[in-house]
């Protein structure tokens, strides 16, 4: 019964990494690209309703969800650890609980947070607003790759763990 509800969780993390995976690469990939062509203003007045937008129950549940699997798989880890797939599941919940979660509360939300108190008509906007666009960009990027190899990495522990 447990192995099953273990496989189960390992399986739904990977689809959950994957789709958290897709979320940030559509970001980085296009979002940002064509926030940074229009004018500062605008751009800045779009990615300040995107940050309001973004708190809906599906986006919270594709983001938080993954991050409430990975933390009952790594609790489990200790007693499972003799199992094949196990260091798959530890990498996986790593990635996504700190290249993911972690990086979004240590560097996006703060991001986030000071490009809401931003006023768009001032002088300042567009220095501050190339500063934002590069600096969540980047870090974008590493919760790309983080949520990807977790996804990988629950992929191969699913695969060879059951």
């Amino acid at each position: 019964m447990i192995d099953r509800l273990l496989a189960a969780l390992t399986f739904i993390s990977a689809l959950g990494c994957g789709l958290a995976a897709g979320i940030f690469y559509a970001f980085s990939a296009l979002v940002m690209k064509a926030l940074a062509r229009i004018p500062a203003p605008q751009g800045t007045a779009a990615m300040q309703s995107v940050n309001l937008s973004v708190i809906n129950p599906w986006f919270l549940a594709a983001f938080f969800g993954p991050a409430v699997v990975c933390g009952v798989l790594a609790v489990s880890l200790p007693f499972r650890w003799h199992r094949p797939g196990t260091p798959f599941i530890l990498a996986g919940s790593l990635f996504y609980l700190v290249g993911t979660m972690f990086v979004t509360f240590a560097f996006n939300v703060p991001l986030n947070d000071a490009l809401a108190t931003v006023d768009p008509a001032s002088a300042s906007v567009a220095t501050q607003w190339a500063s934002y666009l590069t600096a969540w960009t980047n870090w974008n990027h590493v919760r790309t790759a983080a949520a990807l190899m977790a996804a990988v990495s629950f992929t191969v522990a699913f695969r060879f763990a059951w």
